[in-house]
């Protein structure tokens, strides 16, 4: 058939179909692309207010377990050395009394001495439970090996600590992070696992440092939620966190815990 026999009002109208096809599908295309970016858009929202209440969880923890520790050492200055100091001030006063007796001057003198390096030792333990100083001065090796020491002189729990990484002294603020964690683990093993072995191994796998613990204590399920989300596991979770890091925890009831984070 010969285009040119074809009524010029046939052409417009094919003309203007065709334009209208292409006009459709362009709307077609324009409202896809809208409505997928605005769905891009609203998963990446949804993901960052996923993040910001995983931060603000987090956050409510180290502030909860600051306060705690707050308490603790409120605690502590008052029981241990308040009340040594208030012993110590009576004892002063009455060498202020007449008539003492060289032998009750003696006494009163060796019992002021004897409180005040008590007081003195509790506060030591008060500011080495704030910051460990073998861990302040010697760095992260040092510190977990005295506080291994520390557990098993409580003669309720064996601790094998093994260290393959050359620590970066530098790096002490992030090193005081898995001191805690450590803290945190071995507390947990004693007071809730009731574990009596303890094994803790550093090492580095494809340049990433690794700690691996693990306990023989009596476990728990590992799978259930509910038992990852304690202050404890919180305030973990919370520093590996900072430090960027991963973490894996699993158990078995009565198989014990095994844990390996990064950082």
């Amino acid at each position: 058939m010969n285009v040119n026999s074809i009524p010029e009002k046939e052409v417009v109208a094919i003309i203007l179909y065709i334009s209208l096809f292409f006009m459709i599908v362009a709307v077609a295309l324009i409202v896809f692309f809208y409505f997928s970016r605005k769905k891009i858009i609203q998963k990446e929202l949804e993901k960052r207010d996923l993040v910001l209440a995983h931060q603000k969880e987090q956050l409510h923890a180290v502030i909860i377990t600051q306060e705690d520790e707050r308490k603790r050492i409120a605690q502590d200055l008052h029981d241990d050395i308040s009340s040594k100091l208030n012993v110590v001030s009576l004892n002063s006063y009455l060498l202020t009394s007449a008539n003492l007796t060289e032998t009750e001057i003696k006494e009163i003198t060796a019992n002021i001495i004897n409180i005040t390096a008590k007081a003195l030792d509790n506060s030591r333990k008060i500011a080495h439970n704030l910051l460990p100083p073998v861990f302040d001065k010697f760095g992260l090796h040092a510190g977990v090996e005295e506080l291994c020491e520390e557990f098993e002189s409580s003669k309720s729990v064996k601790v094998s600590y093994q260290n393959k990484i050359d620590f970066d002294e530098s790096e002490k603020d992030k090193h005081l992070h898995v001191f805690r964690i450590l803290q945190e683990l071995m507390n947990n093993s004693l007071r809730h696992g009731k574990a009596s072995e303890i094994s803790i191994t550093f090492d580095k796998v494809d340049g990433i440092s690794n700690c691996y613990y693990k306990d023989n204590g009596i476990g728990f399920d590992s799978k259930k939620s509910e038992n990852q989300k304690g202050l404890g596991m919180k305030n973990i979770n919370s520093r590996i966190s900072f430090l960027n890091g991963s973490i894996n925890i699993s158990s078995e009831i009565h198989k014990g815990v095994e844990v390996c984070f990064t950082f």
